[in-house]
């Protein structure tokens, strides 16, 4: 995994978190579901594996999550696999559906 920082943007359009790399766009889609929002399917190209982007783009949409006051709810299997690494970002899982 890279230590190299990506600039995410949020395409609202498609309701996306967007990393743009070599020519090739990563990304994380959400939807809104009430007061959360839920991190539904992370997509990184092949030739873009192996450079800490999909890991990025989970600390950007948590990020956005949390200046936002949304709490999350995880569909993606790559965000649940991320949590469990990381798990001082539990705290900002929807209590209402993660239940502990």
């Amino acid at each position: 995994m890279s230590d190299t920082a990506y600039s995410i943007r949020n395409n609202e359009t498609n309701m996306q978190f967007e990393i743009e790399a070599d020519g090739e766009i990563a990304s994380m889609l959400y939807r809104f579901y009430k007061d959360s929002i839920a991190f539904m399917h992370t997509t990184v190209p092949k030739a873009l594996e192996g450079k800490g982007i999909a890991s990025a783009l989970v600390k950007g949409a948590f990020a956005y999550s949390q200046k936002h006051h949304k709490p999350v709810m995880v569909y993606c299997p790559f965000v649940a696999e991320f949590i469990k690494k990381h798990p001082e970002y539990q705290q900002q899982l929807d209590p209402g559906y993660h239940k502990q």
